[in-house]
């Protein structure tokens, strides 16, 4: 998904409550792939609304399969995945965003997938180990996203900067250079708060060494944990950085309108600027992430999942292929500008040529995954209320890192 999708924890007390096993019930050998047979498939946001095109061409060249494709909305998707899995009539494949994966994994709802069709080398690292589960693979990335900096060139040059920011110590300086120089109001948009501030953070808490989980525990009273938090925090303690924001706020307009002159987002705000800021044309890029010890992001994206309780696992299997194939992800991103998973689609068209869609295959080249935990809701809420704290100064980075690590003990396991 192009926003990884943020979803409440209930399926593992549902699963008591509906009766389902930890392990799942399995469909059997099912249907074999060359049979005439109906296949299912959900698919969220622009991805249900472009998938049945793309469907269509497959049964073309598949006449003895019907491709069904609901879409879903993204805002429901938890929800009726879960109301689907306790009920038994998960469709037979599914679009998974990266923080559901953990959750329906342990449910035990998921067929494994199967690793000699589907080679871990053919995807980003990131990708792929965002899809696995107690060292067993549940899911086929299908697009990937990433957070890069975006920084107004323009206004950089105003500044007396024709370069970007390579650390943190220049991005510190960039931001204010903006102020002070290009007169910008604020130096860069940070997140201080509200529902997944974790995804401007994590970023920072990466490019500190950090990890999220280590030794099968949470890691997050580390001393990148501090050092990350300390850096974040300090854009908002120099005003650099705006403290209050609304629930939605959309830096692309302040962007546009020279006040924000730096953000971290996803992939998708090139299409967005280029469509809602046209006057910015040339006037902006996309970069690698300043590095802490290194430039590290997180990987987010959907997967392709196929139930464990489907009659249809071969064709499945062979439908979630043609979806994953270099030409098939290529035509993909043209027809939704989501990312490929695949790393050799990325070696023709703009996707070879463009320099901001470089930046993103550099910089997932890095990346990390989030775990795929069942309770990976709750424990950002616990990160987003600690970056809350040291943004508003009511906590100091340590006092933060030592909460979040007390709070999310008990919710990894």
């Amino acid at each position: 998904m192009h926003r990884t999708a943020r979803t409440a924890s209930v399926a593992v007390a549902l699963a008591a409550t509906f009766g389902i096993s930890a392990c799942g019930s399995s469909g059997g050998d099912g249907v074999a792939a060359d049979k005439k047979q109906t296949l299912t498939v959900w698919a969220m946001g622009t991805e249900g609304e472009k998938l049945g095109e793309v469907a269509a061409e497959y049964q073309k060249k598949n006449p003895n399969i019907t491709v069904k494709v609901t879409p879903v909305g993204w805002d429901v998707a938890h929800q009726k995945l879960v109301s689907a899995a306790a009920a038994g009539n998960l469709p037979d494949v599914t679009q998974m965003g990266s923080t559901f994966m953990g959750e329906f994994a342990e449910l035990g709802v998921l067929e494994p997938v199967d690793t000699t069709v589907f080679k871990k080398d053919d995807f980003f690292p990131a990708a792929w180990d965002g899809n696995v589960v107690n060292g067993e693979v549940y899911g086929v990335p299908w697009y990937v996203d990433t957070r890069v900096l975006y920084y107004r060139t323009d206004l950089a040059g105003k500044a007396g900067v024709q370069k970007a920011p390579a650390n943190w110590a220049e991005l510190s300086a960039l931001a204010s250079a903006y102020q002070d120089k290009a007169k910008t109001k604020w130096g860069i948009s940070l997140q201080p708060y509200n529902l997944d501030a974790w995804q401007n953070w994590l970023p920072f808490f990466y490019s500190a060494g950090g990890e999220l989980i280590k030794d099968g525990k949470p890691a997050l009273d580390s001393e990148a944990a501090v050092k990350s938090l300390t850096e974040y925090a300090s854009y908002f303690e120099k005003g650099l950085s705006k403290k209050s924001v609304q629930p939605g706020y959309d830096v692309i307009k302040d962007f546009g309108n020279d006040s924000v002159p730096m953000f971290l987002s996803g992939p998708w705000q090139t299409t967005n600027i280029a469509e809602n800021q046209p006057q910015l044309k040339g006037k902006w890029a996309a970069a690698p992430l300043p590095s802490g010890t290194s430039s590290t992001s997180w990987a987010g994206g959907s997967s392709l999942v196929v139930s464990k309780d489907s009659e249809h696992k071969a064709a499945a299997t062979e439908f979630i292929k043609y979806l994953t194939e270099p030409a098939n992800q290529a035509d993909w991103y043209v027809r939704t500008t989501d990312l490929p998973s695949n790393k050799a689609a990325w070696d023709e068209g703009k996707l070879a040529s463009d320099p901001n869609m470089k930046v993103f295959r550099t910089q997932m080249e890095s990346a990390k995954a989030v775990p795929a935990l069942a309770k990976w809701a709750e424990i950002g809420s616990k990160i987003d209320a600690a970056i809350e704290s040291v943004t508003q100064g009511k906590a100091t980075p340590e006092q933060a890192a030592k909460k979040m690590q007390s709070e999310t003990a008990e919710l990894v396991g």
